[in-house]
């Protein structure tokens, strides 16, 4: 897990106040890589400012769910710290970024700013930048048997060799991303630290792969 986050070691090394960028159905998990194109003026200037300073974004999925006392109604309390990695141009003032994860976060509290985006308080997660033995043996077979159903079930191509070679947590960030979970499914695994991340995905799978097999029966009926 050391896609983005190779320049955090220590808690200083992290801000305490981060810039927002809310998107629905957005999961950047630590380690994890997101691409991203940008076209709106306010997040336009919302990356020349980070990269003028700590090349960092905060994303974070809107409140889809509405809920109560949360320190920024519109805005799901936990999102993750991403550190732009890599830039280009287009022809039409569009930026095409990829983010790498570097940690979770949550919001303390939104602040009076007067640049055009929104910019928050936050409490950086960090447990997500220590060092883990992550191998978990077990758990990796058993996610490879649930994503093999699922992925046939749903007639998805996968690389099987390549996947298979990958360690546990770049299994996990791999199928999270990849596969069609839902807002609040993506939510879940964001805010679950990671051994229980693996549990999710697991049981999201195997829930997936269940529902579609049901689904095909009464078809067939």
């Amino acid at each position: 897990m050391q896609v983005g986050n190779k320049h955090y070691i220590k808690e200083s090394d992290l801000p305490k106040e981060a810039r927002l960028f809310p998107l629905s159905g957005a999961l950047l998990l630590p380690g994890s890589v997101m691409p991203l194109n940008i076209f709106e003026p306010r997040y336009l200037e919302l990356l020349d400012d980070a990269l003028a300073s700590d090349r960092l974004v905060a994303m974070v999925q809107p409140n889809f769910l509405n809920k109560p006392n949360v320190p920024v109604e519109d805005l799901c309390s936990v999102g993750t710290l991403g550190r732009i990695i890599s830039l280009a141009e287009s022809g039409d003032g569009r930026y095409l970024i990829s983010l790498g994860g570097v940690c979770r976060f949550r919001i303390k509290e939104e602040l009076n700013v007067k640049s055009p985006y929104r910019v928050a308080k936050i409490t950086p997660f960090m447990t997500d930048i220590e060092d883990k033995d992550l191998e978990m043996p077990e758990a990796k077979v058993e996610l490879l048997q649930h994503m093999r159903n699922y992925v046939e079930e749903n007639n998805i191509e996968v690389d099987y060799e390549d996947i298979e070679q990958l360690q546990v947590s770049d299994l996990v960030n791999l199928l999270s991303g990849l596969l069609p979970f839902d807002v609040t499914e993506k939510q879940a695994l964001l805010e679950a630290d990671f051994e229980v991340r693996v549990q999710t995905l697991i049981a999201l799978l195997e829930m997936g792969f269940s529902n579609d097999a049901s689904d095909s029966k009464q078809t067939v009926q």
